[in-house]
């Protein structure tokens, strides 16, 4: 199939109704406004159904509702809309429910800006939302892999029964590259949900619920889901590149990592051994990946537009044996190569023992 350029929200949006995605429920916010925009018009010609709800809280219910139906539903937002969606984000995933989150993040905290930012990184991973529960969180770095990855989540959704997050940002969303799409899913070949609510059609009725007001119930429901969550570790996805031998491993993910990875092949041009780790998946985080990327390294160093948060899951999952550094820009400022490179040229020149925050 030939290429096309597209923007990244819209290339993201078409990803989603190849992947079978027919329901969306959303909202109007920057700079995500170009995925509701463009499945307004396409989900009515191929069958599906938009919402513009009244509200992001209104609109993630509908997703619980949806999803409990055994839909393939989706909703997007960014920043300060996810935080408004979590108690029905924490909903779903208490009740086991299969449906695909979308965050453009923006600046914050507050109502920030409407520039790029990745300071919801802990909302993310570490669970943004009440009571313990977590969702897949796939960080793409190319509208392409944006796309690639869309049918996968889709596929995780349905395969562990939880909400699966695309974590983008304002570059990602907005920027413009060529795209190739996969084949539509062919939605007969879609997993049969026997607990989706579709009407008790002879056979006993399915029940959707989070709320256990027995203590003992709750803690078994608890331990059920944990143990899902343990399962999930073999969806680790990551990429290398030139991490052997490399004194100085950078850790990226999404734009950030696009920028880290330039600033590689500059320091490895001027003789400094660098290389780039990018976690794809940020839950389950590649761990084990991580630290065979490091192994030679004398220095780990972080590319973050935040105030630094991933740093902190990397120096837990190095298990603080190598020192990890940290260069950030916050509130809609983006790292540039240079300033990155520069970074990386005081830390292997200046034989920095301990990590900076």
């Amino acid at each position: 199939m030939a290429k096309v350029l597209m923007k990244g929200n819209e290339a993201l949006a078409e990803a989603a109704i190849r992947a079978g995605c027919r329901y969306f429920f959303g909202y109007p916010i920057t700079p995500q406004n170009e995925i509701p925009h463009y499945l307004s018009k396409r989900l009515p010609e191929v069958g599906g159904v938009f919402v513009q709800a009244e509200s992001e809280i209104a609109a993630i219910n509908m997703v619980y509702g949806a999803a409990g139906c055994g839909a393939r539903v989706m909703t997007s937002s960014s920043s300060p809309g996810i935080s408004l969606k979590m108690e029905g984000i924490t909903y779903i995933a208490g009740a086991e429910l299969p449906c695909v989150i979308v965050n453009m993040q923006r600046g914050g905290p507050g109502l920030g800006s409407i520039q790029p930012a990745q300071s919801d990184y802990f909302q993310a991973v570490k669970g943004g939302g009440h009571g313990d529960y977590k969702m897949l969180v796939l960080a793409p770095a190319t509208i392409q892999e944006m796309v690639d990855l869309m049918g996968k989540a889709f596929g995780l959704a349905d395969e562990y029964r939880n909400p699966v997050m695309i974590l983008g940002d304002g570059i990602l969303g907005q920027m413009m590259e060529a795209v190739e799409f996969p084949e539509q899913e062919d939605l007969g070949r879609l997993p049969v949900k026997s607990w989706a609510t579709t009407g008790a059609k002879g056979r006993a009725p399915n029940l959707i619920n989070s709320l256990f007001l027995d203590p003992q119930e709750l803690e078994k429901h608890n331990h059920h889901l944990q143990r899902k969550y343990d399962r999930m570790a073999k969806e680790m996805l990551w990429e290398n590149y030139k991490t052997d031998g490399a004194e100085i491993v950078l850790v990226g993910y999404g734009s950030s990592a696009r920028i880290a990875k330039a600033a590689v092949d500059k320091a490895r041009a001027e003789g400094i051994k660098a290389g780039l780790f990018r976690p794809i998946s940020l839950f389950p985080f590649p761990k084990p990946a991580l630290q065979a990327a490091c192994t030679q390294a004398k220095h780990v160093l972080t590319v973050e537009m935040s105030m630094g948060q991933l740093v902190e899951d990397v120096r837990y999952n190095l298990e603080f044996k190598v020192p990890v550094h940290f260069y950030g820009r916050a509130g809609g400022m983006v790292p540039t190569t240079r300033a990155v490179l520069e970074e990386v040229r005081r830390i292997v020149n200046s034989g920095l023992g301990g990590g900076q925050a």
